[in-house]
């Protein structure tokens, strides 16, 4: 509550612009009273931002700044006012928005997400075993596996600095007999 006018704060992941323009209708008909519903988000070197009604750069801004001060990707931020009869000058909207989204994404659960490399895996059948015990040992997503005449052949998912080591242990474990390639 500032000066009688509430705000509330909403942040969600985000991977498309409309996924977050979704998430913004979805708040408005959710809080289809409200004065104001004023947004921003950043999504890899997108962004975009907006006051909805608010005195320019007031609304919309601080809230990009927030996203961007916390280091974020990937987030949509909602901040949805009330207006309390009480005009807060430009000053003041700055910090009620700004603060606000910052209080939300500062408290917020974060999902770290790093990338992956596919690594496709070929290897005769007598080794298989040791394939499925390196894959237990990294941290690894399995894909597609194939079983053909000549043994199998399996896409991984592997985060980038393990793809080496992962390799290696397989040549070591099959006795050069797993090959790997990236995809």
């Amino acid at each position: 509550m500032v000066s009688n006018s509430e705000f509330l704060a909403f942040a969600a992941r985000a991977d498309t612009p409309d996924d977050a323009l979704a998430q913004l209708s979805a708040l408005r008909e959710r809080y289809p009273d409200a004065t104001h519903h004023c947004w921003a988000y950043v999504i890899g070197p997108a962004y975009r931002f907006h006051d909805d009604g608010e005195p320019g750069g007031t609304a919309g801004t601080p809230i990009l700044r927030a996203i961007q001060g916390q280091g974020v990707d990937h987030v949509m931020v909602v901040v949805v006012r009330y207006y309390g009869g009480v005009n807060l000058g430009t000053g003041g909207l700055v910090r009620a928005y700004g603060g606000t989204a910052a209080e939300c994404l500062r408290t917020a659960p974060r999902l770290e997400i790093r990338p992956r490399q596919a690594v496709t895996v070929h290897v005769p059948f007598e080794h298989v075993g040791a394939v499925y015990h390196a894959l237990d040992t990294f941290d690894t997503v399995r894909g597609a596996e194939d079983y053909g005449a000549d043994g199998l052949s399996m896409t991984v998912q592997l985060y980038p600095d393990a793809v080496d080591t992962f390799t290696a242990t397989l040549r070591d474990a099959t006795r050069g007999a797993a090959v790997t390639s990236l995809s």
